[in-house]
């Protein structure tokens, strides 16, 4: 069963100029809504752990491609993900959990839940991004990814 859990993830490679390049996608819907990889949290997964299926079913990314955590989080309303209160009346809330994975060497393949993907550099991914807390979380891995500031190492959260 899905925990009131989701995550955020986005895949990043650089392009021929060497600058950084942000996979954004572009959900199916009545309207054009444009994201990260984003989806639950399922019972006994870490975050890492559901980043890394997601990315696999959303976009075809390889569970070895190395992953990022970011610090943003956000709280989405309920509704707006499930359409009810699928955990009981007390749960208003989903917490969204951030990362960014490297795609230099992933051969992107969209699922069935988005129309479209783009390359897009950060000013441009910025600007077509739907949710503010896309925006932040994409921030936080430009600033990383732009002022070496990755870790070393990556923690199973």
């Amino acid at each position: 069963m899905r925990r009131p859990h989701q995550i955020l993830a986005f895949p990043y490679k650089k392009d021929i100029n060497r600058e950084y390049q942000y996979g954004i996608f572009c959900r199916v819907g009545k309207e054009e809504r444009w994201q990260g990889i984003a989806g639950g949290v399922e019972d006994g997964e870490t975050y890492l752990e559901a980043c890394k299926r997601e990315a696999s079913e959303e976009a075809n990314i390889t569970d070895s491609a190395p992953v990022i955590s970011l610090e943003s989080t956000c709280t989405i309303p309920v509704v707006n993900v499930t359409k009810e209160f699928v955990w009981g009346e007390d749960v208003y809330l989903i917490h969204e959990h951030s990362f960014g994975i490297d795609a230099t060497k992933e051969n992107i393949k969209l699922s069935h839940e988005h129309t479209k993907m783009e390359w897009l550099s950060y000013e441009e991914a910025k600007k077509k991004l739907t949710f503010d807390s896309n925006k932040n979380a994409l921030w936080e891995l430009h600033f990383k990814l732009t002022h070496n500031r990755i870790p070393s190492y990556i923690k199973n959260i």
